[in-house]
């Protein structure tokens, strides 16, 4: 097991905030609805300046101040709720994006206040903790479970390491981790072989399925180009959301 000092659970004495998590912790061994989370510091320009991909999770795992989650066990979502809560404390909520015009293709700015995105509260998961759904092409029954930090960065680090010629297969690793159960059957390699042969259309299903029922914050905005057209795009969290960290 990990040592809590590496996670910043003994920094209670620090000034921190509570942060409601969008999943209000159904999913979660301990049902915390809200954790203890640890302003940035000066000391944090280290980890913020540094090169490493692992960025995110070193921030993480030094500002939440909880003895029993780590954020490799939290929900995408939550973890999301969380780099919003940082960021917002430290530098406001405003967020300057750059966006192409679809029509001219020109780029232009446009300003996102990250404390007004809307909550997608998913939905409720049956007692397992899993989704039931019946997939619209094959109609087979499924359960599927939502990824979690650390899931995602180890498919993350799966993709890394295939060589550009190749193509590596994003899709099916995070099936893989999704389905837990198809027509009652669990055993994985069953899983496996199934999801090699799944129809197209039952595979966006569920990666639709799930960015809809998912607790989340909502991500998605519009805006009106210079040119006029109506212009979706996602608040991401990339190099633009920690640019005031440069």
């Amino acid at each position: 097991m990990e040592n809590s000092f590496d996670y910043g659970q003994l920094n209670f004495d620090l000034p921190h905030d509570v942060v409601q998590l969008p999943s209000n912790g159904i999913f979660y061994k301990n049902k915390k609805k809200s954790i203890k989370v640890g302003y940035l510091t000066g000391s944090d320009e280290n980890i913020l300046m540094g090169n490493s991909k692992d960025v995110v999770i070193s921030l993480l795992r030094s500002k939440i101040y909880e003895h029993d989650l780590r954020p490799e066990d939290m929900l995408e979502g939550d973890i999301e709720a969380i780099l919003i809560f940082l960021r917002n404390t430290s530098f406001g909520s405003e967020m300057e994006m750059t966006l192409t015009d679809p029509v001219t293709k020109q780029t232009f700015k446009h300003t996102v206040v990250l404390d007004r995105l809307p909550l997608n509260s998913g939905t409720q998961p049956n007692s397992e903790g899993f989704f039931v759904t019946t997939l619209p092409k094959s109609k087979d029954e499924v359960k599927l479970k939502p990824l979690n930090y650390g899931e995602l960065l180890e498919i993350q680090k799966i993709i890394d390491s295939y060589p550009e010629f190749r193509v590596a297969p994003k899709v099916t690793l995070r099936l893989q981790k999704e389905i837990v159960e198809v027509n009652g059957k669990t055993d994985k390699s069953e899983i496996s072989k199934y999801i090699d042969q799944m129809p197209i259309a039952d595979s966006k299903y569920i990666r639709k399925f799930m960015n809809d029922n998912e607790p989340r914050l909502d991500l998605r905005q519009q805006v009106i180009a210079p040119s006029g057209e109506k212009l979706t795009f996602n608040v991401g969290f990339g190099a633009e959301f920690f640019r005031p960290f440069f």
